[in-house]
């Protein structure tokens, strides 16, 4: 049973993820997109959707750093143990709340807003579905057990078990005496990162970076009292050259 849960399961996930994106992109490029539902209503999504984006990339930040680098890594640099939880509890509950605030207003605006409910898929509402319980029960190990609870030292255990799936020897029985609630958040996690592929979710492959260098776009407006101002054709005119309006307009 271990070894279904903790490595069978998450290489399911691991290829689901994978070939998902493979396939989404070469057979549904014009389904690769977030379904946006600002012009339905605007005033909720203002307020969901920075609380809930900025503070999902902080949440991902803190798992990157606490899952992916080793406890040995962070020792070498000088950061203690009580440094290092102090500063993983106060920043994965700031940016969790901010995360839950902003999953809650936007699943309150998918409730209330009759356009946007319509808009709703069934992917859509297992997609929620599974990022509510990643984000709750995530809360849940940061705010009960690491932050009121007596703390739970994840980083000896579920790190190198995640860690270990991308070596040649994967440690399943590492995950055997992990509490439930850490237990849980993971195969939740997993289950989301298989269905990923096939939910609005893979926009976040799709961020305009390219913004962030293209050159400016010069817009000009036409003043109808300069004198130029109608020096330019319509796009109707530009075709007909000057000996073809000669003819048109011989008697």
């Amino acid at each position: 049973m271990t070894g279904l849960l903790w490595v069978t399961v998450p290489y399911v996930a691991f290829t689901s993820f994978l070939l998902g994106h493979i396939w989404r992109y070469r057979h549904d490029q014009f389904g690769w997109t977030t379904r946006s539902s600002q012009l339905y209503e605007s005033r909720l999504l203002r307020w969901g959707s920075p609380l809930f984006h900025f503070g999902l990339l902080a949440v991902l930040g803190g798992h990157v750093m606490g899952v992916g680098v080793p406890e040995s890594w962070t020792a070498a640099l000088g950061v203690s143990e009580p440094a290092y939880h102090l500063m993983s509890v106060s920043m994965g509950t700031l940016s969790g709340l901010a995360t839950v605030a902003g999953l809650g207003i936007l699943l309150y605006r998918r409730a209330t807003v009759a356009a946007v409910r319509k808009a709703t898929t069934g992917i859509d509402k297992i997609m929620y579905l599974l990022l509510g319980g990643a984000i709750g029960t995530g809360m849940l190990n940061t705010v009960g057990s690491n932050l009121i609870g007596g703390g739970y030292d994840y980083r000896a255990t579920v790190s190198p078990w995640f860690r270990s799936l991308f070596t040649v020897h994967p440690r399943p029985e590492l995950m055997a005496g992990v509490p439930t609630s850490f237990q849980i958040h993971a195969l939740v996690v997993l289950t989301l990162l298989g269905v990923w592929p096939y939910t609005r979710l893979v926009h976040v492959f799709s961020a305009p970076l390219g913004y962030l260098t293209r050159p400016y776009v010069v817009y000009r407006s036409r003043d109808v009292n300069h004198p130029g101002a109608h020096r330019y054709a319509r796009a109707w005119e530009v075709s007909a050259t000057p000996a073809a309006r000669k003819v048109h307009n011989h008697p």
